[in-house]
């Protein structure tokens, strides 16, 4: 390591505006080792008394799926869910989870056979030519192995940049110790295109297999666009498609313009929370005791025995007692102020509960009206076909010769489908789409200058103008001088960027996407847009958070291309600190706390506090939802520096920093998909063939930084032959997209499981092992999305739906009944079924007096006579 008097870059005289020093990892190390435990030991304490957040998808799984229960001890947890296979994964979690899951296994893979080799030939190679490794004015041989293999290498290469444009007979160092570097970028690309290769052969044996052996309605559906204004009519469409004779139609539903509809439920939700709203704030009232006193109620006893002969007033003492008890055990009702008239000046106090569910019921036969009508319809419809080999031809086939015209996709899960956007015009769709992605363009770039602004408030060169005494005082405390300089730069840069993926779920939203599985595949493109540029592409040309730097070398390399690979070069290496920092940040210190869901518990009480339903109250308790977009994109981060810093001075600490984040993350991700939180998107395994293509974006940032690295280090010939390995990067990843990308897509013919199916022997490319897995699920009968969509059909909800009524009490109220929806029966009826709606709360009041004038029936009961309060 370092020792006091070795000087790092003077970042104040060279303008840069945040860095970090050219410290030891010992500070940042203590840092996150100490928030990654605290977090842990919470965790570990909390686990077995808060089951409802830390084993609330295990509470809330079907019994069917046999995932075994984790122990309550301290440490115990830990090898039971290791010991959790693969095919568990699948049954109880999906494909989703279990290729997000392998992404992480096969990174442990790659970076621990890569780490081997770093260690036993990059690392002396490293040490014994004195690469920087070892400070200047020490000699290589006065280290031991200990701190030579855990000391921070320096981040400069002795360079001959300056001598490369003076000098254009400088000699070639290529056979010098620099082949090691061409060698090993050859061999580390190949490991990864091996491993990468391997383990997505994997996942589409396990995807066709899974997918093969089960039966659901999403399996046999397809989703048709462009049709044509002829043939826009379920009966049109299923002659149309049977006359393919590709297999006979099920059913077919034609999207229609259901913006009213759509429309009447999402403002029905707003009434009914508005309902349970007034309901809570009723029963939460006490009686208006205080209306009543012990002696008035005494003396209407009293006149009750003292007229016991006299009838009138036994009479009247009974009825004078009982009206004091309902005062008594009356609450005070809820109340709003409406206001009317010319311009709204007039207002008028009225019952809250009354009002609202007299709105509610008239809402409700807007809609019953509006699932009567007829709405014109779009050219998108949902065919289902009565098998799965049909569905697969047809998606599989180009049916019609006219460009956009009738083409066939894959059908979402019933559940997965965003109906607003089934029936919304192409044009606007793509519109959308466009503006999304020129707004996320436009935002990845001005999003440098928050982080700049907030990293120079942290650099030493600013604490020394604003406050001197501070920087004194830094200077005669290294450790807390080394934490500024190195850690917070590091931690603001996290913090901001946790902030950006809920943005970008939002605008993948509101793009047009027809799934909620698109929508999920587009947030991990965005997010990994974002943080690769911010994090990776700007430091790499900068050096630095140095927002000046970065604008001066881009303008400089429009003018001389050889500018921008001397400063990628240099800059890679000056932020070797800066990437440890952060790989051990997110690695040691933010994985523990993603376990521990701080964030879900620092909101708990927050929405606790805000809780006012029964609804509100059931909400709090439901499993939390696992957002790939928000997790896959930094690991995809960490893949490829780890990638990149593979060959270069400590490489050895990068890579096992790397294995330390895909260990926890494999843990921690694999606790939290089984047993803690929900993952309801349905896309099968869609982000392999993402994955993938980021790892061929790493590969090539790879093979160029090693390239400009070379040339800086005049070995020319070796930078020459690394040239060839990105063309055929370049050339695999459009291979692999011809080879694989169908099967990730659909399912393959012959991976159908058929009543008559001849037997593995007719299939001699399948091994052992996946028959063994088919037979296992297939005594299983069911997968976790036939069990997900059994009873399932594709058609709006918003026109079948049950109308749910308010949730007053704690059981849940049982639904309306379908043919009382869509019955055309007279008003009276409507109006009858709207009244037992409301007989739920009203019958159960449990002795709270006279609150049946709580649902009115008819326009004359929308306010009750309460005399001068309803001013």
């Amino acid at each position: 390591m370092y020792s006091d008097d070795d000087e790092g870059p003077d970042y104040c005289g060279a303008d840069l505006a945040a860095g970090p020093g050219k410290k030891d990892i010992f500070v940042q190390l203590v840092i996150s080792a100490a928030l990654g435990l605290s977090a842990f030991v919470a965790f570990c304490i909390l686990r077995p008394r808060w089951k409802t957040l830390y084993a609330a998808r295990k509470r809330h799984a079907n019994p069917q799926i046999a995932l075994p229960a984790l122990p309550d001890s301290f440490f115990g947890w830990i090898p039971a869910l290791y010991r959790v296979t693969e095919e568990q994964v699948l049954a109880s979690a999906g494909l989703d989870a279990f290729v997000f899951l392998s992404f992480f296994k096969m990174s442990l893979r790659l970076f621990a056979t890569i780490l081997f080799f770093a260690l036993v030939v990059l690392w002396p190679i490293h040490n014994t030519f004195d690469l920087g490794t070892t400070t200047p004015g020490k000699t290589p041989g006065n280290h031991s192995f200990y701190v030579d293999l855990f000391q921070i290498p320096d981040s400069h290469f002795r360079t001959n940049s300056e001598h490369i444009l003076d000098d254009p007979e400088l000699e070639d160092k290529s056979w010098s110790y620099l082949w090691a570097y061409m060698v090993f970028t050859w061999f580390f690309s190949f490991l990864t295109v091996y491993f990468m290769n391997s383990e997505t052969i994997k996942v589409i044996k396990v995807r066709q297999d899974y997918l093969g052996t089960q039966s659901t309605i999403t399996d046999r559906t397809f989703r048709l666009t462009g049709i044509p204004q002829d043939i826009r009519n379920e009966e049109k469409i299923k002659d149309f498609v049977e006359n393919l004779e590709i297999g006979h139609v099920r059913s077919v539903t034609l999207c229609r313009n259901w913006t009213e509809i759509d429309g009447l439920m999402a403002q029905r939700q707003v009434i009914l929370r508005k309902v349970e709203e007034a309901w809570s704030a009723y029963l939460a009232r006490r009686p208006a005791a205080a209306l009543v006193s012990d002696e008035q109620l005494g003396a209407a006893d009293g006149n009750t025995q003292e007229g016991g002969d006299d009838e009138d007033s036994q009479e009247t003492g009974l009825l004078l007692a009982s009206g004091l008890r309902d005062v008594l055990a009356e609450r005070a009702r809820p109340k709003i102020r409406l206001r009317f008239g010319f311009l709204k000046l007039r207002s008028r106090k009225i019952d809250a509960i009354d009002y609202y569910e007299e709105k509610l019921r008239r809402h409700d036969e807007k809609i019953k009206e509006a699932r009567r009508k007829e709405y014109p319809p779009t050219d998108t419809a949902f065919v289902t076909m009565d098998s799965i080999a049909a569905c697969q031809m047809a998606v599989q086939a180009t049916v019609d010769p006219r460009p956009g015209q009738l083409l066939t996709k894959p059908a979402p899960a019933p559940s997965d489908v965003i109906w607003k956007n089934t029936y919304a015009p192409r044009y606007k769709r793509q519109l959308k789409s466009w503006a999304v992605t020129i707004f996320i363009t436009f935002l990845s770039i001005i999003w440098f200058f928050p982080v700049v602004i907030l990293a120079s408030l942290l650099s030493i060169c600013t604490i020394e103008k604003i406050a001197p005494s501070l920087a004194d005082f830094l200077d005669h405390h290294e450790i807390i001088k080394a934490f500024i300089q190195t850690g917070l730069p590091t931690l603001v840069v996290s913090l901001l960027n946790v902030l950006v993926p809920y943005l970008y779920d939002y605008l993948s939203n509101t793009q047009g996407m027809v799934s909620q599985g698109e929508v999920e595949l587009s947030t991990i493109s965005k997010n990994f847009f974002f943080i690769f540029f911010n994090i990776f592409i700007v430091y790499a040309v900068s050096g630095s958070a140095a927002l000046s730097d970065f604008w001066t070398i881009i303008s400089d390399s429009l003018k001389d291309t050889r500018t921008i690979a001397r400063k990628v070069a240099g800059s890679i290496q000056d932020l070797n600190n800066f990437y440890l920092n952060f790989i051990m940040l997110q690695g040691l210190g933010l994985f523990p706390f993603k376990l521990l869901q701080f964030g879900s518990i620092s909101l708990y009480a927050i929405y606790r506090m805000g809780a006012k339903t029964p609804r509100d109250f059931a909400e709090l308790v439901q499993p939390g939802l696992f957002n790939y977009g928000f997790y896959l994109p930094t690991a995809l981060l960490v893949f490829i520096l780890c990638l990149v810093y593979s060959i270069l001075p400590g490489a050895h600490i990068v890579l096992f920093l790397g294995i330390c984040y895909f260990t926890l993350g494999y843990f921690v991700y694999k606790y939290q998909l089984l047993y803690s939180m929900d993952q309801p998107q349905h896309a099968t395994g869609g982000a392999w063939p993402i994955i993938c293509g980021r790892i061929i974006v790493g590969l090539v940032a790879f093979q160029v930084i090693m390239i400009a690295i070379l040339v800086l280090q005049a070995a020319f010939i070796a930078a020459g032959l690394i040239v060839p390995l990105v063309v055929l990067t370049f050339w695999y990843h459009f291979y692999s997209r011809r080879r694989f990308t169908p099967l990730t897509r659909f399912i393959a013919l012959r991976s159908i499981k058929r009543s008559t199916d001849p037997g593995s022997e007719s299939r001699p490319d399948r091994d052992p092992e996946q028959v063994q897995r088919q037979t296992r699920l297939a005594r299983r009968m069911s997968t976790i999305d036939e069990d997900r969509e059994k009873g399932m059909r594709f058609i709006n909800p918003s026109l079948v739906v049950p109308l749910e009524q308010p949730w007053v009490y704690q059981d849940p109220p049982p639904l309306l009944e379908e043919s009382s929806i869509d019955s055309n029966s007279n008003t009276e009826s409507i109006d009858g079924n709207g009244s037992s709606q409301a007989a739920t709360p009203v019958g159960r009041n449990n002795g709270l007096g006279s609150v049946a004038s709580s649902f009115s029936l008819g326009d004359t009961h929308v306010w009750r006579d309460n005399g001068d309060d309803n001013v």
